[in-house]
């Protein structure tokens, strides 16, 4: 996808340990996952949203909330 091949690999890693240090990796990389894994879930459930057809009632409330306001 990216062409990175071990070379580059191993410097991204470099760079991570320096600007972060090895303690603080584990940190990063639960965080990491956590933000992945939450926009996974995000997606899938948009996905299943629109499949149900969700979506049209969820742009009419919130036109009807900016009608709201505006008056």
């Amino acid at each position: 996808m990216f062409g990175l091949g071990t070379q580059e690999l191993l410097i991204i890693l470099v760079l991570v340990m320096i600007i972060f240090g090895a303690g603080k990796l584990p940190q990063v990389g639960g965080a990491l996952g956590k933000g992945l894994r939450n926009f996974k879930k995000g997606m899938n459930d948009t996905a299943e949203d629109i499949e149900e057809g969700q979506v049209e009632e969820i742009a009419k409330k919130d036109e009807k909330t900016e009608d709201k306001k505006e008056s």
